[in-house]
């Protein structure tokens, strides 16, 4: 049996399918996560066992892959949360099966994530794969759920080749144009007719530009200007100038969190907002993982995405109060509440499947899924594998001393490429 440790938490970055953030010395102090001594370590979450020969020969194992340390463990540790706040409330059996999850932190490295997955299907034999904080991750396990006939529950990685990479994948997160078309087809109807476009130079950021500029539609929209900068230690004041200068309606920006709340500073520092150029955002820019560091630069900031912990909704309410009983009063973001999507999309396949140790009857039963989530209402696309549901507009206010994304408008049943149903 693989040993445990815990350990005192260290500066531990956010992402969001590359999204890395230095958040601060006062959210660092606050985090406390398991991790593991050696990558690929097992954890149990949730008081589960680990995995060993004297565990259950009728249980159910799923197997959580996630980057638990290195530069990308905000995104591991939203998801296992998210997972251990579902298994909390729905208990460990299901259908008459225990259920082992197994958690591996492959630290963000692709060469990890294909070891640790077929550790997982050779040894431990399990019946999911599950987690992937990144594109590349999720990308270097694809042809081992496809040859093993695995279901693949993807709970982070956004990009729209993830999904197709293989046939037994399924994501409970979301994508970067259902996320984007939100800000876009908002602005295009509130009567925004010249937008600037700010993204980081790199897959996920130029997703999210050809995104805004496929949904900021209508006879008088136009971009006009589009502005991509370098992802190490971008110096944000000459193209904030330029912006300025130009005098757009609005700009949109999606950065990575830590360089988005520098660039918020010096947008403030600028007089954009003084000046009428309202700022639109991709959700990550917002994550409520951070947004309390950001202080009041962040306010008013209007940004689209499929969750906020700010939903009002009872459920949402009960899965924002039982995460932070389990983690020290931190909030739930984006990757959290897919991390507890996908384990109900597992316990629904487990209870519905003909077979449910076959991976075919699995994957079958968990096409056509739809339910209430802490987000709203989700369907899972059988076509796609993707979720449909809805997106959310979010404009940021201080709400009993917090910073929070507070809903005002809905976009129903968006599909993963952005449109809508």
């Amino acid at each position: 049996m693989t040993g445990i440790s815990q350990y005192p938490t260290f500066a531990q970055p956010s992402v969001r399918d590359g999204f890395c953030t230095n958040v601060g010395e006062a959210h660092r102090q606050r985090r406390s996560i398991l991790q593991a001594v050696l990558v690929g370590a097992t954890l149990t979450i949730a008081g589960l066992p680990v995995s060993s020969a004297s565990a259950a020969e009728d249980s159910f194992k799923v197997g959580l892959v996630l980057p638990m340390t290195g530069p990308f463990a905000s995104t591991g540790r939203q998801v296992e949360n998210g997972v251990r706040t579902y298994l909390q409330q729905h208990g460990d059996e299901v259908a008459g099966r225990k259920i082992e999850v197994l958690l591996r932190d492959d630290a963000g490295d692709p060469a990890h994530s294909k070891r640790l997955a077929q550790e997982l299907l050779v040894t431990r034999k399990v019946d999911v794969l599950a987690g992937f904080g990144l594109t590349p991750l999720a990308l270097a396990v694809a042809p081992m759920a496809t040859q093993t006939k695995t279901p693949m529950v993807i709970m982070a990685a956004q990009s729209l080749a993830v999904i197709n990479a293989s046939p037994y994948a399924i994501r409970t997160s979301g994508t970067i144009p259902q996320v984007t078309m939100g800000s876009a087809a908002w602005a295009a109807k509130h009567g925004i007719k010249e937008v600037a476009t700010l993204v980081p130079d790199y897959a996920p950021g130029r997703e999210s530009e050809q995104a805004f500029k496929e949904f900021f539609k209508g006879p008088d929209q136009k971009i006009v200007s589009e502005i991509r900068v370098p992802m190490a230690n971008p110096d944000f004041a000459p193209f904030v100038r330029r912006i300025k200068d130009q005098k757009p309606d609005a700009l949109y920006v999606m950065l990575p969190a830590g360089p988005g709340a520098a660039f918020l500073k010096e947008y403030a520092a600028r007089g954009l907002a003084k000046a009428g150029i309202p700022l639109l955002a991709h959700g990550a820019v917002t994550d409520d993982d951070f947004l309390n560091e950001s202080g009041d630069e962040a306010l008013d900031i209007i940004t689209s995405d499929y969750y906020s912990a700010a939903h009002p909704s009872e459920m949402n309410k009960k899965f924002v109060a039982d995460f932070k009983q389990l983690n020290n009063g931190e909030r739930p973001n984006f990757f959290a509440v897919a991390g507890y999507d996908g384990m109900h999309v597992i316990y629904n396949a487990i209870k519905t499947a003909e077979d449910p140790g076959n991976g075919d009857a699995l994957l079958s039963a968990m096409k056509n899924q739809s339910f209430e989530s802490p987000r709203g209402p989700v369907a899972v696309d059988p076509e796609t594998r993707d979720f449909i549901q809805n997106i959310y507009i979010r404009k940021v206010e201080r709400v009993d001393g917090e910073l929070y994304n507070v809903e005002f408008d809905t976009i129903k049943n968006v599909l993963n490429t952005g449109k809508t149903k």
